[in-house]
Order: structure tokens, then C-alpha cells, then sequence
């Protein structure tokens, strides 16, 4: 069963979250990445995670079915992203949920650990997920999946935008998409406000701080041919995290998660069964 909520999040903004699966059952929280939507959790809530977990995935700010404001200072603040978070798990009554991010994810995952602390949260689990934005760094832990069509995708001129998220969505996988993934993909992404996707990075961000001290298990998952956010984002996590355990995807790039949902679902469930005893 569906369910449908109506949130309001950091400065009072209105967020679109959808859960599904067991009520009783131990709460997962999928957080999606930039110019994207809670439809990209699909294998995960259409999948057997639905007989024994709570999942819930929501549309982030300035995405998918949430309000998306133009003006930049409603996505530069890591307190409004934090506070999104919080929201979700007080209005839907989480109880020390498992908290998955994907890709921008990651930082949002930063953003309410910096703010609320872990002792609300039973794990983590980085999925290709970013802990650290700033210049220094683009060319090291970035690839040329994000950073070759940011500019354009940050564009107003819509065939300039459609071109490259198209681009963008192709080196998301190391094998091409379904079609029917694909059309979801383009579809979700393209709704997005060119604004949104600038504002969101212009961020600086570096979350070391907070994974040194992190006392929840995390689990990395992370495709060795990602172009989005490379490996060695994955690595930087692990070296710094003290909590933090790997698992590698050789096939896959930026999203294990549909390249490989059975191993990425089974590899979830017994993460979360295992810290929730």
C-alpha cells in the first residue's frame, strides 16, 4: 500500500513524501540526489524491502512533486535541509529510521548529523554519495558525469537543458538504461528548475567532521565505474569514517541501486536487520 504525505519542511516549505510497505517494520529513508525524485527509488519500494521494512522516499526541495522557489537561499542552507529531514521523521513518527542517500543525498546526510546529532538515526547507508563540495577538490572526487554538463543543465535555454540531462542521465549507468528507465529518468530530471540545480551548488560543503565522529554503522555502497561521484569519494569516506564498511559494484557506476537492485535490496535489508537487532 501507498501512502501519500504533505510535509512541511525547513522555512516552512512544503515536501512530497510517499511510504510504502510494513508499518511496524523498521524505517527506511531513501534521499535522492540532485535533479532528481523519490520515483528513482523504484526498484527499491516495488521490491520484497516492502514486506518487512517502513519505506519512505521523498521528493527533495525544488523536486519532483515538493515546492520548488527559485531563489537560491532556499537550497544554500544546510539548516533548511536539515530541517527537511527532521520533519519527515517527526510528521511520519520514525523511529530511529536507517537513513540511505544517494549521490547530493550524502550531503544532506551531513547536514541533519551536523544539526540533530545520530542518536535519532539507526544507520547510514552512502550510496555513490558525496560528503565534500568545494573547488579544491571537483576534478579529484567528481568526474566527468556531473562535472562535464553542469553548466549547461544550470542553463534557462531549455534545449540546452534537455540536452544535457540527457546526457547526464546516460553516464549515470555503465550499461544503457531500459527505455522505460530511461523515459522515467528524463522525465523526473527535466522537471527540476534550472535554478535548483545551480543554487544546490553552490554550496561548500566537507562533512569530514561529522563522519569522524559518527557513532551509527554506515554502510558504502559504491560502483567502481561511477563518473558522477568517483571512487575515490568512496574511499575518502571509508578512510576518514571509522564506522564505515564497503561494499564495491565492479559493473556498475552511479546507481547500484538500479543496476543491480537484487544484490543492492538484499545487501540493505541485512544492513538494516543487522544494526536493529
Amino acid at each position: 500500500m501507498e501512502i501519500q504525505h504533505e510535509v512541511s519542511g525547513g522555512g516552512n516549505l512544503r515536501l512530497h513524501v510517499r511510504e510504502w510497505g510494513a508499518p511496524s517494520g523498521i524505517p527506511v529513508v531513501f534521499i535522492h540526489g540532485w535533479s532528481s525524485s523519490h520515483l528513482a527509488w523504484r526498484y527499491q519500494y516495488e521490491s520484497f524491502l516492502a514486506d518487512e521494512f517502513r519505506l519512505v522516499a521523498m521528493d527533495l526541495r525544488g523536486h519532483g512533486m515538493s515546492d520548488a522557489p527559485l531563489e537560491a537561499d532556499h537550497y544554500t542552507d544546510a539548516q533548511l535541509w536539515a530541517d527537511d529531514i527532521a520533519a519527515i521523521m517527526e510528521a511520519l513518527h520514525l523511529d530511529r529510521p536507517v537513513l540511505v542517500g544517494w549521490s547530493y543525498g550524502g550531503f544532506i546526510i551531513g547536514d541533519y548529523v551536523r544539526a540533530y546529532g545520530s542518536s535519532g538515526i539507526s544507520g547510514v547507508n552512502y550510496v555513490g554519495a558525496g560528503v565534500k563540495l568545494t573547488e579544491s577538490i571537483m576534478r579529484t572526487l567528481y568526474g566527468p558525469g556531473l562535472l562535464s554538463h553542469v553548466e549547461a543543465a544550470t542553463q534557462p535555454d531549455l534545449p540546452t537543458n534537455i540536452e544535457a540531462i540527457r546526457q547526464f542521465i546516460r553516464a549515470l549507468v555503465a550499461s544503457p538504461m531500459t527505455e522505460v528507465d530511461f523515459e522515467y529518468a528524463l522525465a523526473y530530471n527535466i522537471v527540476v528548475p534550472p535554478e535548483v540545480r545551480g543554487a544546490m551548488l553552490m554550496r561548500e560543503i566537507d562533512s569530514d567532521d561529522i563522519l569522524r565522529h559518527l557513532q551509527v554503522p554506515v554502510l558504502v555502497s559504491q560502483g567502481r565505474l561511477d563518473q558522477h561521484a568517483l571512487p575515490a569519494m568512496a574511499e575518502h569516506i571509508l578512510g576518514v569514517c571509522p564506522t564505515a564498511e564497503a561494499s564495491w559494484y565492479e559493473a556498475a557506476a552511479h546507481m547500484p541501486f538500479l543496476e543491480d537492485p537484487e544484490r543492492f535490496n538484499t545487501e540493505l535489508a541485512e544492513f538494516a536487520r543487522a544494526i536493529r537487532g
